[in-house]
């Protein structure tokens, strides 16, 4: 029998009403779950209460507590600072600058020396020169790129003046965060003579202890290179807290005769480095009698000029030897008995016995003023082993007249307060 066809789409009542009673059932099912979940976590926060009834998850005293911890981290990040320098031993931060071709020559020296916690740079307008002070480990600096090209500057301290300008911002960076900034430069000619005051003036500015350290040029350098010598220190000595002047001329009172010409311009480099250095080393490397930047920068601030002697002894009588060859030392321009203000530094053997120490600084002692500052350091170099004591001596805080001093040379003084006391 073949059934209609009609009856193939017709539904049952009873199946329209049990899939209406199974989409309520989905409903109320649904809805029942979603309040039992809605209980439940309910119930859960309220399993979660503490002992004073407030939640973990948004509890007052826990979110203070992590607010005030962050703050705290935040404000440690903030402010803390390194006791120490990256890469120094020492907390004084000291850097070297030579400036021109003379102050590089000298920093070439200094680098050969393995001066250690000091920091070297080499500023210059000649881009070609500062290659061989890079190759030496020295930072370099080229100056006024757009007044000289990288060439130099010719001879001309304006020259030179206008390349610092033009970099001053650089040489702020560089200086940035020194203790004690030593400026180091042969005199008389461009760069040195018109960048060394502009690189002083910034050192100062940025709060260091600056210490000027210059060469005047050999007479047979002409009269110009002189005249243009005497005007950059007069100028420099505006800028700086001590200037140390070295007359290379003196150095002919000290080298042999027959010391080729090459020979002497490395032995007037080598003054600029051992004055470098009998600084730097009183207060990095601890000592015998140990000296800290605090102490150097009581005789050196507003010191004004200053004269540097150098002197070595070998025996029985070394230090005695060393501490009078010292104040003696023909590139003293005059005598040590006017200083208020002394630096000092003894440098012996591991057989350096304290009686050769008493000794030497009594003859220091002796010879200076009454009242003078004197700073005193002793270092034991185990590298040392012949006997040899050798002795550098700073003097400061001399009399200075209407004139001042020229060059080293101590003019007429008024009274026993020196000048740089006076103006306080």
């Amino acid at each position: 029998t073949i059934l209609p066809t009609t009856m193939a789409f017709v539904v049952p009542k009873t199946s329209i009403m049990q899939q209406q009673a199974f989409t309520k059932l989905q409903m109320v099912t649904s809805s029942s779950s979603s309040s039992q979940n809605d209980n439940h976590h309910h119930h859960h926060q309220k399993g979660k209460r503490t002992f004073l009834g407030i939640r973990h998850e948004s509890g007052f005293v826990r979110k203070s507590l992590e607010q005030n911890q962050n703050q705290f981290i935040t404000s440690l990040e903030g402010t803390a600072q390194p006791l120490m320098p990256d890469g120094g031993l020492s907390p004084c931060v000291i850097k070297v600058l030579g400036v021109g071709g003379g102050g590089t020559n000298a920093v070439d020296r200094m680098l050969d020396s393995d001066i250690s916690s000091v920091e070297f740079w080499a500023i210059n307008t000649d881009a070609q020169a500062l290659g061989r002070s890079k190759a030496k480990g020295a930072n370099i600096l080229t100056i006024g790129a757009s007044v000289t090209r990288g060439l130099g500057a010719g001879g001309d301290p304006e020259v030179g003046r206008l390349a610092a300008e033009e970099s001053r911002e650089d040489i702020a960076a560089v200086v940035a965060g020194s203790d004690l900034c030593f400026v180091t430069s042969g005199m008389g000619g461009g760069t040195g003579s018109g960048a060394a005051p502009v690189v002083s003036e910034i050192a100062k500015e940025s709060g260091a202890l600056t210490v000027a350290i210059v060469t005047k040029p050999f007479a047979f350098e002409g009269r110009r290179r002189m005249r243009q010598a005497k005007e950059a220190i007069d100028r420099l000595r505006k800028h700086v807290d001590t200037v140390i002047v070295v007359s290379n001329n003196k150095l002919l009172d000290i080298i042999p005769e027959n010391t080729p010409l090459e020979a002497s311009f490395r032995v007037a480099d080598d003054i600029l480095r051992q004055g470098v250095v009998g600084i730097s080393e009183i207060i990095v490397r601890p000592g015998l009698i140990n000296v800290d930047f605090a102490d150097v920068r009581s005789v050196m601030q507003d010191a004004g000029t200053a004269l540097m002697g150098i002197g070595a002894g070998v025996g029985k009588t070394s230090a005695e030897d060393a501490a009078i060859a010292a104040i003696s030392s023909p590139l003293l321009d005059a005598p040590v008995e006017q200083a208020t203000g002394v630096v000092f530094n003894i440098i012996g053997g591991a057989d350096l016995s304290l009686q050769e120490v008493d000794r030497a600084a009594r003859v220091i002692y002796d010879n200076v003023h009454e009242d003078a500052n004197v700073i005193f350091g002793a270092l034991v170099d185990d590298e040392i082993n012949d006997g040899t004591v050798s002795i550098t001596v700073l003097a400061t805080g001399f009399n200075e007249g209407q004139n001042g001093i020229d060059g080293g040379v101590v003019s007429g003084g008024i009274g026993d307060v020196p000048d740089f006391l006076g103006r306080r």
